[in-house]
C-alpha cells in the first residue's frame, strides 16, 4: 500500500474500504449540509452576499470530502490520473457555468426593453 496517501490509507484498510472512513464522512457531509441549510432559513448572518459566499464555501469543501471519503480520489489514485481528471472536470464546469452567468449578465444588460435609447423614427 505504499503507492496510496496518508489520507487515503484512513478509510482503507488492506484493499477494502473501512466503514469507519465512511461514517466520518458521512458526519462531516451531513455537518456541512445543516449549517448551510440553517443559514438559508434562519437568516443570522444579514448581508446576503457573505450568506451565499459562506454556503458556497461549505459546498466546495463538501464536495472535497465527498471525493476524499466516498471517490476515494487522491494524487496518488490510479498514478494521478483519477486526480487529473477531477481536476478537468472541475475546470470544465467552472468555463461552463461562469461563461453562462457572463452570457446571461451581458443579454439582460443589453436586451431588456428601455435599456436601449429609442433612435427617433424608430418603433417596434
Amino acid at each position: 500500500m505504499s503507492d496510496h496517501s496518508a489520507a487515503h490509507d484512513e478509510f482503507q484498510e488492506e484493499g477494502h474500504f473501512k466503514l469507519s472512513g465512511y461514517l466520518t464522512g458521512f458526519v462531516i457531509a451531513a455537518i456541512m449540509t445543516a449549517i448551510p441549510f440553517w443559514i438559508a432559513m434562519t437568516h443570522p448572518i444579514d448581508n446576503r452576499v457573505v450568506a451565499a459566499v459562506i454556503i458556497g464555501v461549505f459546498a466546495v469543501a463538501q464536495i472535497l470530502v465527498h471525493t476524499v471519503a466516498f471517490l476515494h480520489v487522491n494524487a496518488r489514485a490510479q498514478g494521478g490520473w483519477t486526480l487529473v481528471a477531477y481536476v478537468f472536470t472541475a475546470v470544465l464546469l467552472l468555463i461552463t457555468i461562469g461563461g453562462s452567468v457572463w452570457i446571461m449578465d451581458h443579454l439582460n444588460a443589453n436586451m431588456m426593453p428601455g435599456a436601449q435609447p429609442e433612435e427617433p423614427g424608430r418603433g417596434f
